[in-house]
């Protein structure tokens, strides 16, 4: 099932991991290789298993039919939720829309506890929708992550 939240000219679209189609599944995986792997010069195992997973919410900004920006919330075993994969294509970049895929995201989580590992440039961006430090910097495929954390 799609949950459309209208934002002109980008729709939000929230998909729950057994509802994705093929071809929106082929969006997402086609933008997360071309932001993580191809830009950020980072080969590594992307399909992970957990994509499909009947709990997995998928959170797609599309303009014009187009995917230009995604994350993903996890379901932790401990009864947290976990985003990751957050991306967007080069040209929505600092058009807010990373803003509106983290409102609907937090929206989405409520009132139960979330995790992030934030890329350490982006730390003050998480930080907006209260996420606080919750660990030392680590190296992730050789870039600095720094894990956060956000209290109901």
């Amino acid at each position: 099932m799609c949950y459309p939240v209208a934002m002109s000219p980008v729709t939000l679209r929230r998909y729950l991991g057994n509802e994705l189609d093929a071809a929106a599944l082929y969006k997402v995986l086609a933008l997360r290789a071309a932001v993580f792997v191809v830009e950020q010069d980072c080969p590594y195992q992307d399909i992970d298993g957990r994509d499909l997973a009947p709990e997995t919410l998928h959170i797609l900004a599309e303009e014009d039919g187009a995917l230009i920006g995604y994350l993903r919330v996890l379901s932790e075993p401990d009864g947290t939720k976990r985003i990751g994969r957050v991306c967007s294509s080069l040209s929505a970049r600092g058009t807010g829309m990373g803003a509106m895929l983290m409102t609907d995201a937090v929206a989405a989580i409520g009132d139960t506890e979330s995790v992030l590992d934030a890329q350490t440039y982006a730390q003050g961006f998480y930080a907006k929708f209260g996420y606080i430090d919750d660990g030392p910097e680590f190296l992730e495929d050789g870039i600095p992550h720094i894990p956060m954390r956000r209290k109901p």
